[in-house]
């Protein structure tokens, strides 16, 4: 930063350099001084100065200043409440006057022990309370949402929550209502806060007001233990702080990484762990004898798995779901491939390395001049926190373009790769605007195929290998796509085969046992094993089972969307063995030595293809890697689907959406979160049908039907409807479909 940018103020006495218009509350914090605040929370925007908390004396201001509202001018001369009878009697009666109504329920309130308000009364607040009328009562917990209670009488009024609902998730679900002493947090219309980023709310609130429903009386700040690790449940990989009691989580919040989430969580990576202890957990190894599946020992389930593998050589089929740890996917390569010349699989949807050469932080959008979205499925229901980023980069006055079947800019479905070569094309004026963009991102989300090539060639084109401000961003659709995928490969040097017949099937993880395509490789199989957590829809097709374990339940290595490796730790003790102990188990009856442990799974990986990283480096606050040179890339066949659904027909748009999977379906708090069983049609092939919203339609399509619920949707584009996969199995991703309104 340049002298010229770089100003001398007085904070208590203190002569202090910051850069001008660096706000006071950061300024006196790198000086060691303390400003409290209730309100002021910088990732919410501007300051408020709306809880009077920070009052600090300005010299030539004849009244207390808000000091969260200053910034950092030349000459500025202030003193805190540490200096000042004048600042230390204004916080003093700024915390009266909150305490006034304010229920002193500290031992029962969940914030107890880890409130603002409890701190700060402590240290600046009086010592005693001059009022003696009755409190002001309201009913309580208002229940705004399956997920958050609200208690009314402990807010403070700090407008955090509102501020969050309106100027970051924008959902605006939370108001205000009334005015003056009359003031309290509602939700619009009273109705359920039903919002992807909801639950950070809670940790937004200084005070009890806003709890958690699952975590509410569960524990005590002194009774729990806190574990760093990373949400794999979409691929952003957000960092998370795992709170545990007795052995058992209890709640996830967030830890804040600027360059990934901003502290920010979905509420399906903070609200989802009670998967784990869902009824239908897999806690003992099961082997199909006859027709039903049942609980064994693990010595025979060990003999049995071992048996289908040895007569199996050669013609295994391997489905992976992309939410195992590296060390998972390379100890089951090693067994399989190394061990086993199994060296065919179903991988989960790759990126390309070739996007190496434009790697940014995910931060790097929030601060775009120009962000372009390419593709069919929404970037929320993907990569959730990517969508804020984007919503950051607009407030900032960034242009946000999107391509595809909803987008500002429409496009046929399934036909992004022609977005990207008409981008790329000189003539292009959105295209000629990323070449001149000084801060330009492009985001690839959705369908998969070779979509991470097309982007790679598409930022090549454009020179963002030369633009530091620039990036391009690949949302796969499982958590650790690449990660997987890396680590599969990286276990033997070998050409895939495609094994006919299919002996054994070898499915890892729920999600890959839960996928129709998978199912339907099952029924040409042989024999099937399955590592899954989860018995319900295993019955009828596995023949043995080996129980796995959750994100939260493990140690490892993932690697998120940006290309950062994140460490991942175990917070609670899973129900039975990890999987990588179990595959070594195998292996060692198999002739192979292959660790059970991470830590040497990782060095072993490391030392093929991450240049001998060690495990103790990969933190929590992993950085992110340097670009690499770019590389050349083939000219790719187009894999664009047919866009003409004839006049009467529309083309079928399948979506995963975000509140979906193995651990939402195990979370009955979270099915309200859940779309329900709609359409979604242009204005024009509604009306041409006469259909409006909330009208029962018919779905049909190569003699399969599914009855669903309408829903106009203005921004989609005429000639195609969207559906929630879970809606729509066995219609087909692009099916060209036929509407119908039952009679």
């Amino acid at each position: 930063m340049s002298a010229a940018e770089v100003v001398t103020l007085t904070i208590d006495g203190r002569e202090i350099k910051a850069p001008r218009g660096q706000g006071l509350v950061e300024t006196a914090i790198q000086a060691g001084i303390e400003i409290p605040v209730f309100c002021y929370e910088p990732r919410l925007g501007p300051a408020v100065g709306a809880c009077r908390m920070c009052l600090v004396e300005v010299e030539g201001t004849p009244k207390l200043q808000a000091g969260c509202t200053l910034t950092a001018q030349d000459g500025l001369v202030v003193k805190t409440a540490q200096t000042s009878e004048k600042a230390a009697e204004g916080q003093n009666g700024t915390l009266e006057f909150l305490l006034i109504n304010h229920p002193l329920d500290c031992p029962v309130c969940d914030k107890g022990g880890e409130c603002p308000l409890q701190d700060l009364t402590f240290r600046w607040g009086p010592g005693q309370t001059r009022m003696t009328f009755m409190k002001r009562t309201f009913d309580k917990p208002i229940p705004i949402s399956p997920l958050i209670a609200l208690d009314r009488e402990r807010c403070i009024l700090c407008y955090r929550c509102t501020r969050f609902s309106e100027g970051v998730s924008e959902d605006g679900q939370l108001i205000a209502r009334n005015r003056g002493a009359a003031s309290v947090i509602a939700t619009f219309e009273d109705e359920p806060y039903r919002a992807r980023f909801s639950g950070n709310v809670i940790e937004l609130c200084p005070v009890g007001a806003l709890t958690s429903t699952a975590y509410r009386f569960e524990a005590r700040p002194w009774e729990i233990q806190s574990v760093p690790s990373v949400c794999t449940l979409c691929p952003v990989g957000c960092n998370i702080s795992v709170t545990t009691r007795e052995g058992k989580v209890k709640r996830i919040q967030s830890r804040n990484h600027p360059e990934i989430d901003e502290g920010w969580l979905c509420d399906k990576g903070r609200f989802a762990w009670p998967s784990i202890y869902a009824r239908d957990r897999i806690a003992a190894p099961m082997v199909r004898v006859g027709e039903q599946l049942g609980e064994v020992p693990w010595e025979q389930a060990l003999d049995a798995a071992e048996g289908l593998l040895r007569e199996s050589r050669g013609r295994i089929l391997t489905a992976l779901s992309g939410t195992e740890t590296l060390e998972q996917a390379y100890a089951l390569g090693r067994l399989l491939r190394d061990g086993l010349d199994a060296n065919s699989a179903v991988l989960p949807e790759q990126t390309s390395p070739a996007l190496d050469a434009y790697r940014a932080p995910l931060s790097a959008i929030g601060a775009a001049h120009l962000v372009v979205v390419i593709g069919d499925e929404p970037v929320t229901e993907r990569a959730p926190i990517v969508d804020l980023w984007i919503r950051s980069a607009r407030r900032r006055g960034a242009e946000i373009v999107s391509v595809g079947v909803s987008g500002s800019v429409q496009a046929p479905a399934g036909n992004a790769a022609a977005a990207c070569r008409r981008l790329a094309d000189g003539r292009s004026p959105l295209g000629r605007r990323l070449r001149d963009a000084e801060r330009a991102v492009i985001i690839w989300s959705g369908p998969g195929g070779r979509g991470g090539e097309h982007l790679a060639r598409l930022a090549g084109t454009l020179g963002f290998a030369e633009r530091e401000g620039c990036g391009a961003f690949y949302l796969p659709a499982t958590p650790n796509a690449r990660g997987v995928a890396e680590a599969w490969a990286a276990a033997a040097d070998t050409d895939e085969t495609d094994p006919e017949p299919i002996h054994l099937l070898v499915v890892s993880g729920d999600e890959a046992a839960g996928d129709p395509n998978v199912r339907a490789l099952a029924k040409h199989a042989d024999k099937i094993l399955v590592f899954a957590m989860y018995r319900r829809g295993l019955g009828s097709w596995a023949n043995v089972v080996i129980p796995a374990t959750s994100y939260l339940e493990r140690d490892g290595t993932v690697m998120n969307l940006e290309g950062r490796l994140q460490r991942q730790r175990r917070a609670v003790i899973p129900p039975a063995t990890d999987e990588t102990a179990v595959v070594a188990e195998l292996g060692r009856r198999l002739g192979l030595e292959i660790p059970g442990s991470p830590i040497l799974l990782f060095e072993e990986l490391s030392e093929r293809i991450y240049g001998g990283t060690a495990f103790d480096d990969v933190t929590e606050r992993a950085p992110l890697p340097a670009r690499t040179p770019p590389v050349e890339l083939e000219s790719a066949a187009d894999e664009e689907v047919p866009t003409d659904a004839g006049a009467e027909g529309l083309r079928l748009v399948g979506y995963r959406p975000l509140f979906s999977g193995p651990a939402v379906d195990r979370v009955a708090e979270l099915g309200f979160q859940r779309p329900g069983p709609e359409i979604a049609l242009a204005p024009r092939d509604a009306a041409a049908r006469g259909i409006a919203t909330g009208d029962p339609v018919v779905v049909r399509t190569n003699g399969t039907s599914v009855e669903l619920r309408a829903r106009v949707e203005h921004a989609l584009a005429p000639g195609h409807a969207r559906v929630a996969e879970e809606h729509c199995r066995g219609l087909g991703r692009y099916a060209e479909v036929e509407l119908a309104v039952p009679r």
